[in-house]
């Protein structure tokens, strides 16, 4: 009775909260300062059509490091905790049922369409919504269809934990390279801008998208793999 009266009052409480921050939201007429500078020079600045990436990949690329930092220590930590529960060697896949017909097919059919539409959100993260964070974890997807399909498979951890630490150092040194070579850490501008609304354009915004996509999705494969694991102890 208590537990129930308590669950009622926090609902309550919530939904006074919630509707006060309705009832008292007033929309903005302008843009503040700093979304006006983004909108008026993200042309010229980044060359970038997609304003959300320039500002992702370029203006905040510090912030975007934190990100990926705190995925990978996500991904360590998990790979950490689940270490003593994983499969003995030699008895990979010993418990795991065969998968139905249906979905070991519709993976071999799905898994190249996935990656491709991973390989295409990344790369056109500067010209459409998309970008390396989103292609990476389409990526991942796919990881995960794999393992669905057929749970006896197992990744060659070597090979994440290489396209990992490559893609990552790759990243902070096309950042150092911005320090150096341009205005500020991950400026995109130590490539040419090219012609706006191009593929090859926004400068190095193209590359480090492709350097994050491979992180992040390197490092949901290993989660992935790693939970994966861990079920068949």
């Amino acid at each position: 009775m208590i537990r129930n009266v308590l669950i009622a009052g926090l609902v309550a409480l919530l939904g006074v909260a919630f509707w006060t921050l309705a009832a008292g939201y007033v929309p903005d007429a302008e843009l503040n300062r700093t979304a006006a500078y983004y909108a008026a020079n993200a042309q010229t600045d980044v060359g970038a059509p997609n304003i959300v990436t320039g500002i992702i990949v370029t203006w905040r690329g510090l912030d975007t490091l934190g990100e990926v930092t705190v995925l990978f220590l996500t991904s360590a930590i998990i790979a950490l905790v689940l270490a003593q529960s994983k499969t003995p060697p030699g008895a990979s896949g010993a418990g795991f049922l065969p998968s139905g017909e249906l979905l070991t097919t519709g993976s071999r059919m799905l898994l190249p369409l996935i990656t491709l539409l991973g390989a295409y959100v990344i790369m056109n993260g500067h010209l459409t919504p998309g970008g390396g964070f989103q292609g990476g974890a389409i990526l991942a997807s796919g990881v995960l269809l794999m393992l669905l399909a057929d749970p006896s498979h197992r990744f060659a951890h070597s090979v994440i934990a290489r396209v990992e630490s490559i893609s990552g150092l790759a990243y902070v040194l096309v950042g150092l390279a911005g320090m150096a070579l341009a205005g500020g850490f991950l400026d995109n501008g130590i490539l040419p801008l090219g012609r706006f609304g191009a593929m090859l354009s926004a400068g190095a915004i193209p590359l480090i998208s492709v350097l994050i996509g491979l992180k992040v999705g390197a490092e949901f494969s290993s989660i992935l793999e790693s939970l994966e694991e861990t079920e068949d102890a």
